[in-house]
């Protein structure tokens, strides 16, 4: 049993970036920067010099800024500013390093402004690592594959469970374990995921097949033919039970039974076989995994 300490503790965690980060008005006043090695207040903001601050080496993103999406961040930064200040650690040398709000950095650079609002923060490196990896989970734009990179970090470098991940991102544990699937996935099939060339939907679908091949061919047809997802899940069980098909000629099924049997496997993601007999019957479901395993516990109510 937890003692009253760690459930308090868990508790705190729990309310992830907003713990760590608490939002904070904007001073209209330019207000000076500290010496680097000073200790600040934690809620006081400053406005730092743009060449005094170095990029984030621990930045979760992968791929480049998307210009559209910098050029309306920068329109907004130009009517009305920085609403929220970005957060920068102490570096040697009187530079600062990115914490949180790189997009906002380079944004109003673009802009030809020389200072931006900072709060400073002395900080170790691995609450760097995982204050920026919390703050991009949290982010809208992140595609799946840099969303599922970034679990694994979380739970490679600080040991955290996909509970304690999902607690401090507030997200669902199910779609925590749902993101870190993707990485079961083969490469190829990863990159197209992100270039865009497949959805989240569709590398789920892909999932139980049982073997890299399986999922790279059938992958390069969806994106050439521009399949939907439920084609996709179709597709998939097609390949995966490719036996059914040809029992059912030795059986008679209802249709409502087989309609049922197809609609089992596709929120599952699993085979499903539904036995019955004038009302009465067994319902089987497989999986190849344990991870398998906890998502039908999940799909199925299991707190």
């Amino acid at each position: 049993m937890n003692s009253p300490m760690t459930t308090d503790k868990r508790k705190a965690l729990g309310r992830g970036l907003e713990t760590l980060l608490p939002p904070r008005q904007v001073p209209h006043a330019p207000v000076s920067a500290p010496p680097a090695a000073a200790k600040t207040n934690i809620d006081e903001v400053h406005q730092l010099a743009l060449d005094h601050l170095e990029h984030n080496p621990y930045q979760t993103r992968t791929l480049s800024l998307d210009p559209s999406a910098l050029g309306e961040l920068a329109a907004s930064i130009k009517a009305v500013g920085v609403v929220q200040p970005i957060v920068v650690r102490p570096i040697s040398g009187g530079r600062y390093q990115v914490i949180a709000g790189e997009r906002r950095c380079e944004a109003t650079r673009s802009l030809g402004m020389a200072t931006i609002p900072a709060i400073v923060r002395q900080v170790s490196n691995e609450q760097a690592m995982e204050m920026t990896i919390i703050e991009n989970l949290q982010r809208e734009d992140l595609n799946a594959m840099e969303q599922a990179r970034a679990y694994e970090r979380l739970g490679r470098e600080f040991g955290l469970t996909q509970e304690q991940m999902a607690q401090r991102t507030g997200k669902e544990r199910s779609s925590v374990a749902n993101f870190m699937r993707l990485l079961k996935l083969p490469s190829v099939v990863q990159t197209m995921v992100e270039k865009a060339q497949l959805s989240f939907g569709h590398a789920k679908a892909l999932m139980p097949l049982d073997s890299p091949e399986a999922m790279e061919r059938l992958a390069r047809r969806v994106s050439e033919l521009g399949m939907s997802v439920r084609q996709t899940e179709e597709a998939v069980a097609s390949l995966v039970q490719p036996r059914v098909a040809q029992s059912e000629k030795e059986r008679i099924v209802d249709p409502n039974v087989k309609e049922a049997e197809k609609l089992l496997q596709r929120s599952l993601g699993v085979r499903v076989t539904i036995n019955d007999r004038k009302g009465k019957g067994k319902i089987m479901i497989e999986y190849s995994s344990l991870e398998d395993f906890d998502r039908i516990l999940e799909a199925l109510g299991d707190q």
